[in-house]
């Protein structure tokens, strides 16, 4: 009886995909879902055939130089692969997999909520009426602003960022956006987008900044204290990407003294710590904070847990895995 590989998986998954991950392979799962120590991950490493790790779990180098000689594969659940040292992984020998394309829909609609929710001052509507502020409609009070009319600057315009775009238009939202390729014609005619090579000239130009790029070296505070300072006061920026992207302190200098108008952030610099700062701005309503659940739908991890299996399936039957990261992707 040919013998199953050895699959550790770093948290808990949802049910179905942990059953069938069982039935086909030899899978030890987080049932406590507490994220590994430095120390576990690499005792994972240096056991398993198979390690399928979250965002949550560092593999850099330090820990790869401890992987055991029968780790092969990593497959990554989530779309994300800044968790992981690819470069060093690759030059190892180990194969890097993740799960694109499935959490796109989730996460432009999270982009879309955040969008409403800054610019419509959502949150601050409903903690009204949870401590009692509210005591009957005004025709001036909680104004906010119409996002009809406005100009969307999208930072990223890959399958996430075209979804947000697809979305913002039947808003009525004028599409702008840089990427480090243009898009073809027939895509940008169809998104009624308006290219920028360069991001400076569009962030001064925005009332709203979405922020949709992956985080690379290349994209590390990408939106700079030099670039921050671009943004016109009245406008608002929305990250549902990665926290690192955004140099977050000089961000929240600027909410701080008024120098933009709001800010809707669902990743954070250094995660899981959210500055007081940034939490003293969201109980005074300058900016929306939510705990990165960008892609949290049942749908969207289910999807992540199949492209799993199947990128496991694959590369342990001898195929090329479907979702492999190279380091010349990044």
């Amino acid at each position: 009886m040919r013998k199953k590989p050895l699959v550790i998986v770093t948290r808990k998954l949802p049910d179905a995909i942990e059953t069938r991950m069982c039935e086909l392979f030899d899978t030890r799962i987080n049932v406590a879902d507490t994220p590994m120590s430095a120390g576990e991950l690499a005792e994972a490493l240096r056991t398993a055939d198979v390690l399928v790790p979250t965002v949550t779990d560092r593999i850099d180098a330090q820990l790869l130089a401890q992987a055991g000689p029968n780790l092969k594969l990593i497959a990554n659940f989530g779309n994300g692969v800044d968790n992981i040292d690819v470069g060093v992984a690759f030059a190892r020998g180990l194969t890097v997999t993740n799960t694109p394309g499935v959490l796109t829909d989730d996460t432009a609609d999270m982009t879309m909520a955040l969008i409403l929710a800054v610019c419509r001052r959502v949150v601050e509507g409903a903690n009204a009426i949870t401590s009692g502020e509210w005591t009957g409609w005004s025709p001036t009070w909680m104004l906010g602003a119409r996002i009809n009319g406005k100009r969307l600057g999208i930072v990223g315009m890959g399958r996430i960022g075209q979804a947000v775009a697809r979305r913002a238009r039947a808003f009525g939202l004028s599409i702008h956006y840089h990427n480090r390729r243009r898009l073809p014609g027939q895509i940008e005619d169809g998104l009624e987008a308006t290219y920028w090579e360069s991001l400076d000239q569009m962030l001064a130009r925005m009332d709203i900044v979405s922020v949709n790029c992956p985080h690379t070296p290349a994209t590390y505070h990408l939106l700079s204290a030099r670039r921050l300072k671009l943004l016109r006061p009245s406008a608002i920026i929305v990250n549902t990407a990665r926290g690192e992207i955004i140099d977050e302190n000089v961000l929240t200098k600027m909410l701080e003294a008024g120098e933009i108008a709001g800010a809707g952030l669902d990743v954070f610099e250094h995660e899981p710590a959210v500055p007081n700062k940034l939490l003293k701005l969201a109980r005074a309503g300058k900016v929306t904070l939510l705990p990165h659940m960008g892609s949290a739908t049942h749908e969207g991890r289910i999807d992540m847990g199949e492209k799993v299996i199947v990128n496991v399936k694959a590369f342990m039957d001898g195929h090329k895995p479907p979702d492999r990261v190279l380091p010349s992707m990044l």
